[in-house]
């Protein structure tokens, strides 16, 4: 079969040809522009269904110079059109001035003649049709679309869609001016053109789909920034975007207004989220969450999630079903086969936003919310988010169904650990995202609302605020604190309880006033929220516990700035509280206190230290006062019955727990004699050291409990150590064996020990056999060494046989005794003073042997030693120097941390044997020696 015959529309050249010539002939340069229409109309259909398809088409058109001719027709056709204007205020120019000059006049004659054709307007608008999409088309391309911006092609298109009204020219000039919005400068010359507008009188005088998706894409690419969208809501485009989704469009529509409503509520704005709701949107995008298609749903969750930003369309979302949906699907976003954590950030954001209206928080409580909150609270993973998730459940802060759950789910220990965590990076909300609860437009004139009457009642009725004036119908919790008293109140009649610090108390001030002074950072909802826990009638079970306690001490103590009175407000209402003594006992909560405050000893500090802010004043009176709030409920009627209830019936656990805790808060020496000394509870505390420890600073608390009960019970006893004297200044005794030993010793030896390693040491018969019962047999007794000048001592080293020589010939104190005793840091397990003391006591030398112990001790636990060097004694066995390890571990001007140290040295030494350790410590505490006369190593 042939080739088709070449026709002159194949090429490029000729099509551009007839373009320019259309272009260039004057409105009033002879030639009607119907005249050419034929050929024009052909070039044109050629260039569209042609070339400008081909493959780099588009490109060579432009390179070719065809984009100005294009406009200039576009404006003579433009100009052409009778049609008149309908543009309202902001539109485009007229077109008289668009065009070159008068629009042409159509030719009557060659109407009239030729009946078959169209009339002008009609071949006007087929070519600007043509024109128009191929625009469009070539404007799909960035570099057509700068070259289309620098030629002035915006505010012709713009006078098209103001001037003709038919739907094809609207839909194609629509997606030209959708294709150009793509650039941002682009984007920005078609709002200063007054596109908006007429776009938006298109959405509602246009009937055809295709017509109204192309300006729907329009608008959605013209809100490439916030300034523009926000320029869009203010100029209405938003509301009829709504109007139509609730019409129930075809399909295709509905996915265009769907991303198109996704793109103006980023950020959404008031006027936003206003003409949405106006216009009956909130229903419709509701049930499309439901849609078939993802990218549908995906888009109607991300709308709904940005209108949660306005707080004027919160309870109307939430009554349309939002509120289920948004749970709903950050639940399964959240599951096991859900989305990245970016995808949950704005539901997280928008499920939280919701929490400020009481509507939606009862919504939202009903539907599972609080769970899904608190699991975003444990989810180390979703750090970032915790400030906001707690800054929420602040809504539900007089919620006291909620406040159970929430308490029940583990919220308290949560919030005490997000006191000194880690900010994350949350953008804060603005003012319209504020409770709608409280809305902001109100005149000052008007009457107050019931509800807000009696919310101040109930306020002033609590105490939480002075008078009516302190509480204005502005207050919403998150934006403003609830003040509290500003001094904890004795709960119970006849007690008395210290007051905050003077550093923390208002003077002359309402507690409503002392509070809006309060600092309130990113802990201040989580302050608020354990502050509302305090106030139950007994919330010993939720704060009362090791992690939230330790929560509160560490946000006290390690704040950067000064700590907000709620905490300390707190800690006091907890002390003062008689329903949370047992819980202070049952925790170590008592123990804690005085460790972490009083004594600066955190759990994170034990055993190595950590730097810490030196303020160490204020944490000491503040300890101090808690602990005297506990002293006043422990030593009321109540407390000594419960914890007389505890020692004697609690289990093994609370019975040592509250051993360990009396000398903290007893004063009355009735009280702790009777329960710690006359019941047991001191050799309770005692036994129960080497157990598995119950809590990781039990052995400091311990050895601090054991320290303050000594204390107790001789009160007379000097509180720091008396002056250290130097070993090397105490003067020694005359030595009585050393002139033996020289080349004329006197008197003259009688007697030779043979050691094992072959070395022989002169000795006096007659002084040796006094020395020692042992030695008396040995050497006048009828035994064979009776008779021998050579008396072999095996088993002895030479170290450890000195002092025996010395002490056997009347030294006392002449320093010998020191030799066979290592220096602090090596053990004496295995040394030549545990061989010299094991051998004084072979030979019944038991002065030699309390000698010896006073070197060993002397060295080890005088100022040279250490904690460390404790259990090294310990280990020897030795009930004397035991005695001497517990009074230097429990000395009362010891440091606490050494005591501490020292007392887990002989915990470790004494092993399951704890028969030893026991008595010694209980001897010491009691004030009595062990041995009735041992000399005091504290120096």
């Amino acid at each position: 079969m042939a080739a088709a015959k070449p026709t002159l529309t194949d090429s490029l050249s000729f099509c551009l040809a007839q373009l320019t010539a259309a272009a260039g002939e004057g409105p009033g340069g002879g030639k009607d522009p119907a005249s050419n229409e034929t050929p024009l109309g052909r070039a044109l259909l050629a260039l569209r269904t042609r070339h400008i398809k081909a493959a780099g088409g588009i490109e060579r058109f432009r390179a070719r110079g065809g984009l100005r001719p294009l406009l200039a027709l576009l404006r003579r056709a433009a100009a052409a059109d009778p049609a008149p204007s309908q543009a309202g205020s902001g539109s485009a120019p007229s077109v008289a001035s668009a065009a070159s000059g008068p629009s042409p006049s159509s030719d009557s004659t060659h109407s009239a003649g030729s009946p078959s054709t169209p009339s002008p307007p009609v071949r006007l608008r087929k070519t600007l049709d043509l024109a128009l999409s191929i625009l469009a088309n070539c404007c799909t391309e960035g570099a057509c679309r700068a070259e289309v911006r620098r030629l002035g092609g915006i505010l012709p298109l713009v006078t098209i869609l103001q001037c003709v009204k038919t739907d094809s020219i609207q839909n194609r000039t629509a997606r030209a001016l959708g294709n150009l919005a793509m650039e941002p400068e682009s984007c920005g010359d078609i709002h200063s053109a007054g596109a908006v507008p007429l776009l938006v009188e298109s959405l509602t005088a246009c009937q055809d789909s295709q017509c109204l998706q192309s300006v729907v894409r329009a608008l959605r690419n013209l809100a490439d920034s916030p300034q523009h969208r926000l320029a869009l809501a203010q100029q209405g485009a938003v509301r009829p975007l709504a109007e139509l989704l609730a019409a129930a469009p075809d399909p295709a529509l509905t996915s265009a207004l769907v991303r198109a409503l996704l793109e103006l509520s980023r950020g959404c704005s008031r006027a936003c989220a206003e003409q949405l709701s106006l216009g009956g949107g909130l229903g419709p995008l509701v049930s499309l969450t439901s849609h078939p298609k993802r990218a549908v749903r995906e888009a109607t969750i991300l709308i709904l999630a940005n209108l949660c930003a306005q707080g004027l369309v919160r309870p109307a979302l939430g009554n349309a079903g939002g509120v289920e949906v948004l749970l709903g699907e950050l639940r399964r976003r959240r599951g096991p086969n859900g989305a990245s954590s970016a995808s949950q950030q704005p539901l997280v954001r928008a499920v939280c936003l919701l929490c400020r209206e009481a509507i939606n928080r009862a919504r939202l409580r009903d539907a599972g919310g609080l769970e899904l909150l608190m699991g975003l609270l444990r989810d180390p993973r979703a750090s970032a988010w915790h400030p906001r998730v707690v800054a929420a459940l602040v809504g539900f802060l007089y919620d006291t169904g909620a406040l159970g759950r929430l308490q029940a789910l583990g919220l308290v220990p949560l919030l005490a650990g997000q006191l000194c965590g880690e900010a994350g990076d949350e953008e804060e909300e603005g003012r319209e995202a504020a409770s709608w609860d409280f809305p902001e437009e109100r005149t000052p004139e008007r009457a107050e609302a019931g509800s807000f009457r009696s919310l101040r009642s109930w306020l002033i009725s609590e105490g939480y605020a002075a008078g009516p004036g302190d509480i204005s119908p502005d207050w919403s919790p998150e934006r403003c604190p609830l003040p509290e008293p500003a001094e904890p109140v004795s709960p119970t009649p006849g007690q008395t309880s210290l007051q905050t610090p003077r550093t923390l108390r208002t003077q002359g001030r309402s507690p409503a006033a002392s509070a809006a002074e309060e600092p309130w950072g990113r802990e201040g909802p989580a302050l608020l929220l354990l502050s509302r826990f305090s106030q139950a009638p007994d919330p010993s079970g939720a704060l009362v516990t090791g992690p939230a306690l330790c929560g509160l001490l560490a946000y006290v103590t390690g704040a950067p700035g000064p700590p907000s009175p709620r905490a300390l407000r707190i800690l006091a209402r907890l002390t003062c509280n008689p329903a949370c003594l047992e819980a202070f006992v049952r925790s170590y909560g008592a123990a804690l206190l005085r460790a972490w405050l009083v004594l600066g000893v955190a759990p994170d500090d034990w055993p190595a230290p950590r730097a810490r802010p030196a303020l160490r004043s204020q944490h000491r009176e503040l300890g101090e006062m808690l602990l005297q709030n506990l002293t006043v409920q422990a030593e009321s009627p109540f407390g000594v019955g419960a914890l007389t209830h505890l020692l004697l019936s609690g289990s093994s656990e609370e019975r040592v727990a509250c051993a360990l805790t009396l000398p903290f808060i007893c004063r009355k020496p009735s009280l702790w004699r009777r329960l710690l000394l006359d019941q047991g509870g001191l050799r309770l505390l005692l036994t129960a050291l080497t157990r598995p420890a119950p809590h990781p600073l039990f052995l400091f608390f311990a050895a601090d409990s054991l320290s303050c009960l000594q204390g107790l019970v001789s009160p007379t006893v000097s509180p720091a150590f008396p002056p250290a004297v130097p070993l090397d200044l105490d003067p020694p005794s005359p030595c009585l064996y050393e002139p033996m030993l020289g080349p004329a010793p006197v008197p003259a030896p009688d007697l030779h020990f043979l050691l094992d390693s072959g070395l022989q040491l002169p000795a006096q018969r007659a002084a040796s056999a006094m020395a020692s019962p042992f030695f008396r047999a040995l050497l006048s007794g009828s035994f064979a060494e009776a008779q021998m000048n050579l008396v072999p001592l095996r088993g002895l080293s030479p170290s450890a046989a000195w002092p025996i020589l010395h002490h056997l010939h009347g030294c006392r104190g002449c320093g010998a005794a020191l030799g066979p005793v290592p220096p602090p840091g090596q053990p004496l397990l295995g040394s030549e003073a545990e061989e010299a003391l094991e051998a004084a006591g072979r030979f019944l030398l038991p002065g030699l042997e309390e000698e010896l112990e006073e070197a060993v001790g002397r060295i080890h636990l005088g100022p040279q030693g250490g904690p460390e060097s404790v259990g090294e004694v310990f280990r020897l066995g030795r009930p004397r120097l035991a005695a001497h390890c517990a009074r230097w571990t429990l000395g009362p001007g010891q440091c606490p941390r050494k005591r501490a140290l020292a007392l887990v040295g002989l915990v470790e030494a004494a092993g399951e044997e704890a028969g030893l350790l026991t008595e010694a410590l209980l001897a010491v505490v009691m004030g009595i020696e062990s041995d009735g006369k041992g000399p005091s190593l504290d120096c």
